[in-house]
């Protein structure tokens, strides 16, 4: 069996947009978050000298969000938001800024009840929908640092234990990265997918200019959307939850690594393909010239990695995969080495049945059985071979 490499592109562009959050859902979240945005806006916080501001962050930012996947069964989409305050650093704590902004959204009676338990972090609060898909926003307290890429740089609340702290973040710098990464592609794709949107979704958009751009999906952030729910499947374990790779990881790598190509199997091949040529760190911790040149993932002579945030070069993404020797790098590598196998590597599977069945596995069965006759089309009576019967007996007999 051959299959057409055009024909599996669009398969893997399908089942990426099954995974995506729905255009309905993007406004129903958009909406919710505005409005928690204008009630945390119209609260009072000591100290305060501006205006609070609050915005996405994370992949419902940069277009690459999934449904997650949860004890096996798809689980309500994540949607991040950072809850900047107009408060100076060294006039405020983190532990302050941390509980104003919870005790806001407790002074609201609808958000009390969403409100989940205290996070490390965040806020939480939990939405679930009638259609039985739900999502919960997670509201990230901050102050801004003025460090950084355009002067974007934030600090956000963190908590360990009972102490609490500043920790460095940029998200607003790392977007704009992300978009810059992602411009030549946005440009060549989006009037025509407004367009399609708009056309499925004309009660929610009534014009192709009331689309949003977070809806315009390029084959970068296909690619990366697929990735991380492979990611998602093979890590679905408890036993290797904790290595899996964290999304920052996967998403600032393929960013880098993207070659502008204009397919989402293209793009992927060609992501898949550099990432594995990194491999070789794990044991010789030596790789080409080339690719060393580029220094996305380096082994430090002390044996400890670095991948470095593109908008804060001090952050290290990469910090901890040096522990239980080496753990979180060799399950990355090994993932990589997956994706090849389980994406890649099945253009000369030898039927259809096993196609499926290894699609359903590193993807998940229900995405891939509502897509696969993209794939492969479904034998219809019209090409059904036709059976000509001759001298046929006759359905009876003489008495």
């Amino acid at each position: 069996m051959t299959i057409d490499i055009r024909k599996y592109s669009e398969f893997l562009e399908q089942t990426a947009s099954e995974i995506d959050i729905p255009p309905g859902k993007y406004q129903d979240a958009v909406d919710r978050y505005q409005a928690v945005g204008r009630w945390l806006e119209e609260g009072t916080y000591s100290g305060s000298s501006g205006e609070l501001i609050i915005y996405p962050q994370g992949s419902f930012r940069l277009g690459t969000v999934v449904r997650p996947i949860r004890g096996g069964i798809e689980a309500s989409y994540d949607i991040d938001l950072v809850c900047e305050l107009p408060l100076q650093k060294d006039r405020t704590t983190p532990q302050s800024v941390k509980l104003m902004v919870g005790d806001r959204l407790r002074e609201h009676g609808t958000y009390r009840e969403l409100l989940d338990p205290e996070g490390r972090r965040c806020w939480t609060l939990e939405y679930t929908e009638q259609d039985g898909v739900g999502f919960h926003l997670d509201v990230l307290p901050a102050i801004l640092d003025g460090r950084g890429l355009l002067d974007t740089a934030i600090a956000i609340t963190d908590k360990k234990g009972e102490s609490y702290f500043w920790s460095a973040s940029n998200p607003r710098g790392y977007g704009v990265w992300f978009d810059g990464k992602n411009a030549a592609a946005f440009a060549r794709t989006a009037f025509e997918q407004k367009e399609n949107i708009q056309r499925r979704a004309s009660l929610i958009y009534s014009s192709i200019d009331k689309v949003p751009d977070q809806l315009v999906r390029t084959p970068l952030q296909r690619a990366i959307q697929l990735m991380k729910r492979h990611r998602d499947l093979r890590f679905n374990h408890h036993e290797r939850i904790e290595c899996a790779p964290i999304s920052i990881i996967i998403t600032t790598l393929a960013a880098h690594l993207y070659g502008n190509e204009p397919d989402v199997y293209s793009a992927l091949s060609g992501i898949v393909g550099k990432l594995r040529a990194h491999a070789a760190l794990v044991e010789s911790g030596a790789i080409e010239r080339s690719l060393a040149t580029i220094g996305l993932i380096r082994r430090k002579p002390d044996g400890t990695w670095y991948i470095g945030n593109p908008v804060n070069p001090g952050e290290n993404f990469a910090d901890r995969w040096h522990e239980d020797n080496h753990a979180r790098a060799r399950a990355f590598f090994s993932w990589v080495d997956a994706l090849q196998k389980d994406l890649l590597n099945i253009l000369g599977e030898t039927t259809p049945r096993l196609l499926k069945e290894h699609l359903s596995k590193a993807l998940g069965a229900t995405v891939v059985t509502k897509n696969f006759d993209v794939l492969i089309p479904p034998v219809s009576a019209i090409d059904a071979p036709r059976i000509h019967i001759t001298n046929a007996a006759k359905p009876w007999r003489d008495v």
